[in-house]
């Protein structure tokens, strides 16, 4: 980058590691630096929470706002109802209103422990508002006259869909046009002049900033962020058990707080820059660290995110509770629970299924592979039946299941 940026936003997006690519980096720094900039990143309501994969982004509008602008969450109660189309091998499902409405509701959940709502701060707006009450024939005069057929082929997120013969209905095709529609409508009503994504939303940025042109003849921004992947080579967000959920009923905070103190070594310092608020000097400090001293960098970063998101008491409860369970050999507090009724138990329940129960496998087979590759435990004992059953009175005391040497959860029975 040979341009260095004068705001202060773009300075922090630079020296965290957030910044992959601007659609006009002087003149954005020019507006940031003239005034408050509202910004927007767009989050289509797909499930009931949010997850690690949409941290970037978060943290992203959260300094936002804290070097004075104003962000703006977009919940997509509009375009959910069509899906984006991008880099995806198959069309999404439809969702109801009903079901959109209950996983916008989820969302919001999270949002709200990073950013302010308060008088003249974020704003939380949905897509649903102006895409709903479209006229067809209207909006195709009026905005679908701008599109260029052929150049949306171009974009790799439809050509690399066409490329492996996948199909793309048309239905899909519209979501690109429907985003840049967003970010007019958000121009318009809300002098919004930044959208922000992962670089996989190029082409959908571009699109609006085209279109506000084309209809308005007003410039406006597109910034993206890099897609993350771990030093390893795995999508970020990713664990074991599946997708690292942002709210509390869908992933308990000591498994969030897990899912960072088992942070590879390369990627700490990198980790710290994202997605806390520790000084860019100290996380290049904690990052720098190796043997011993690299694993209480990773408790510091498990610790700052999690007292982000689900504030400073979960993290300290789930770092008590990993030291209890990982030093002393102990049953902690905070693990993930299994309580079973005495129905459910009956004569004996099988210890395969408590593991998929617990979430420490995710099918009977897999849990009966992990018994027989010894890496099951019970009570730190190793688990070699993969027939054994539990019975009142062995659940009687709280009973700990294993999976390998960092995943752990209880079964207890319901008093």
């Amino acid at each position: 980058m040979t341009y260095h940026p004068k705001s202060e936003f773009l300075n922090v997006m630079r020296e965290r590691g957030f910044m992959a690519d601007c659609t006009d980096l002087e003149g954005l720094d020019a507006a940031l630096m003239a005034g408050v900039v509202p910004a927007y990143i767009g989050y289509d309501a797909t499930a009931a929470s949010l997850h690690v994969g949409h941290l970037l982004n978060i943290m992203m509008l959260r300094w936002l706002q804290k070097t004075g602008h104003r962000p703006i969450t977009l919940m997509g109660g509009g375009t959910t109802k069509v899906g984006d189309p991008s880099f995806r091998s198959e069309e999404r499902p439809l969702l109801t209103p009903d079901q959109i409405d209950a996983n916008i509701a989820g969302m919001k959940q999270v949002f709200a422990r990073y950013l302010d709502y308060g008088e003249n701060g974020a704003l939380m707006l949905n897509n649903a508002e102006w895409l709903d009450g479209l006229n067809y024939l209207d909006f195709l005069r009026d905005i679908g006259r701008h599109f260029s057929v052929n150049r949306m082929l171009s974009f790799e997120s439809v050509k690399s869909r066409l490329d492996r013969e996948q199909s793309l209905s048309f239905l899909e095709f519209n979501y690109m046009i429907l985003q840049a529609y967003d970010f007019l409508e958000l121009y318009r009503r809300y002098g919004c002049l930044l959208q922000m994504g992962g670089s996989d939303q190029w082409g959908n940025i571009v699109n609006g900033i085209d279109l506000t042109r084309r209809v308005l003849d007003r410039e406006i921004f597109g910034l993206t962020s890099p897609l993350l992947t771990t030093s390893d080579g795995r999508k970020m967000g990713k664990s074991a058990g599946g997708a690292v959920w942002l709210n509390a009923e869908m992933l308990s905070p000591y498994e969030f707080w897990q899912f960072w103190r088992n942070t590879t070594d390369a990627d700490v310092g990198r980790f710290l820059k994202l997605y806390t608020e520790l000084p860019v000097a100290e996380c290049d400090r904690l990052g720098a660290l190796d043997g011993a001293e690299i694993n209480e960098a990773k408790i510091r970063l498990a610790n700052e995110v999690t007292a982000l998101l689900h504030g400073p008491d979960a993290a300290a409860a789930a770092e008590a509770t990993a030291r209890e369970v990982f030093e002393k050999g102990g049953v902690g507090e905070d693990l993930p629970t299994l309580t079973l009724t005495a129905e459910e138990v009956g004569d004996g329940i099988s210890v395969v299924q408590l593991i998929v129960r617990s979430g420490l496998a995710k099918s009977g087979k897999e849990a009966k592979r992990l018994i027989a590759d010894n890496g099951a435990r019970i009570d730190d004992s190793p688990l070699t039946d993969a027939g054994l059953l539990l019975d009142l009175a062995a659940l009687s005391a709280p009973v700990k299941l294993s999976a390998g040497r960092k995943r752990h959860a209880l079964v207890t029975l319901a008093r």
